[in-house]
């Protein structure tokens, strides 16, 4: 199979374009600009000739034609990631969840290429309704808190990749991501895990933000990278949405116990007032937990590795 991989050099891609890879019967085309993409996470793959990488961006419709005409699938996960780079690039944020994932579907769409885009668990908003499937309602905050951009990019993702199926019988399949984690993730774009660690690992005190009631849900990237694989490969998820992620639940008050336990970290747990940390346009969601039971209907998913099991990764990792 000839597959192109939007965002390769991210945490999720680097690892879905390394198990694409271990099938000898793959090929892999990737692209990425590296505004959070880091070039480390794909560099043991250049001298792999099943690989061919191109730097450059998704909203450059020129390149991303000469690459979809190589492939049979697409797997796009190119998107601005992280709660402070959003914050901190909003109208890049925007143009490239909208229009990158726009150019995507208008180019595959001339071929009836089977496309996965990525979506986030933040499509739910601040709905208390959890945990959430996916037909729950979506509940946002108004445009003058700008958290909300980035929910209302990717449902307009979702929004055009469902009318691109309807209209012109693209196979299309979209994920909704729950917290993936795990070695490779760094903390300096939001990601809770990595942060934790490296501040336990080296001493410093464990900065919870909020009060630390907040409710999520972690699944470790090796088993979001085999959902995804596996809802391209089923011709049964074409114009569907699934959720991806673990049903379990901890607070972020309890991950920061678990990360100071599994360091042996003598650092303190404190807490941050938002304020402190992102400016006024934020507003933080209290739950973020999924309901699988569609995917795991469809395609038999369960999650293999516990918390614990995460946490223990990303800590040999930093170490």
């Amino acid at each position: 199979m000839k597959c192109l991989v939007t965002g390769a050099a991210g945490f999720i891609g680097s690892h879905l374009i390394e198990r694409l890879l271990c099938e000898n019967s793959n090929q892999v085309w990737a692209v990425d600009d590296f505004s959070t993409g880091n070039k480390g996470n794909i560099s043991n793959l250049l001298n792999n000739p099943r690989f061919h990488f191109q730097q450059g961006s998704i909203l450059d419709k020129g390149l991303m034609e000469e690459l979809i005409d190589e492939c049979e699938v697409v797997y796009h996960l190119a998107a601005a990631v992280g709660v402070k780079y959003i914050m901190e690039n909003l109208i890049k944020s925007i143009k490239i969840n909208i229009e990158g994932t726009e150019n995507v579907l208008e180019i595959t769409s001339k071929g009836k290429k089977k496309v996965l885009i990525t979506s986030s668990s933040e499509i739910y908003g601040k709905s208390e309704n959890y945990p959430f499937n996916e037909q729950s309602d979506r509940i946002l905050g108004p445009p003058t808190k700008l958290r909300w951009s980035y929910s209302s990019s990717k449902a307009i993702d979702e929004f055009l990749a469902i009318a691109y199926y309807k209209e012109r019988g693209l196979p299309v399949v979209i994920t909704r991501l729950f917290n993936v984690s795990g070695p490779r993730q760094v903390g300096v774009y939001g990601m809770v895990i990595p942060r934790f660690v490296k501040q336990a690992l080296r001493g410093e005190p464990i900065t919870v933000h909020g009060d630390g009631k907040q409710l999520r849900s972690f699944i470790h990237v090796e088993d979001a990278v085999g959902g995804l694989i596996s809802l391209m490969e089923n011709k049964n998820t074409n114009g569907e949405i699934f959720n991806l992620g673990s049903p379990q639940p901890v607070t972020i008050s309890k991950l920061a116990e678990i990360v100071k336990r599994l360091t042996q970290s003598t650092s303190n747990i404190v807490y941050i007032p938002y304020l402190q940390v992102y400016s006024d346009g934020f507003e933080d969601l209290k739950y973020r937990v999924p309901d699988i039971s569609k995917i795991s209907k469809t395609i038999g998913f369960k999650p293999k590795k516990s918390l614990e099991d995460i946490i223990k990764d990303v800590i040999e990792y930093y170490r």
